[in-house]
């Protein structure tokens, strides 16, 4: 599957409705971390067939902060968030964002 970037909270319902789950990346712009991140991510997404989002920090802070609000996870960036049946179930973040990780946790 591709990865799709989300702008606003209406877009990420709209997901979050078409999917019973998906992965949502929190992504920086200026991190280096979360650009390694990003590339494992896309990895992941090219590799296994789930829906996959993500967000640039610097462009939707609202929605990033939205987020963190609505599902009480504490904002970290980089961060992936795994959404099953619109609730967040699983989350990780910086180094621990891998496709091993992120692959193994949908196979668990």
């Amino acid at each position: 599957m591709n990865v799709d970037k989300i702008f606003s909270e209406e877009q990420l319902n709209q997901a979050l409705e078409a999917n019973n789950t998906l992965f949502l990346l929190k992504h920086s712009t200026t991190c280096p971390i979360s650009q390694n991140a990003f590339e494992q991510y896309e990895k992941f997404s090219k590799e296994e067939n789930v829906p996959c989002y993500y967000l640039y920090v610097q462009e939707a802070r609202p929605l990033s902060n939205y987020v963190a609000e609505q599902y009480n996870v504490k904002h970290e960036s980089p961060q992936v968030l795994y959404f099953k049946q619109g609730n967040v179930e699983w989350n990780t973040s910086h180094f621990d964002i891998t496709y091993e990780k992120l692959s193994g946790y949908l196979h668990e």
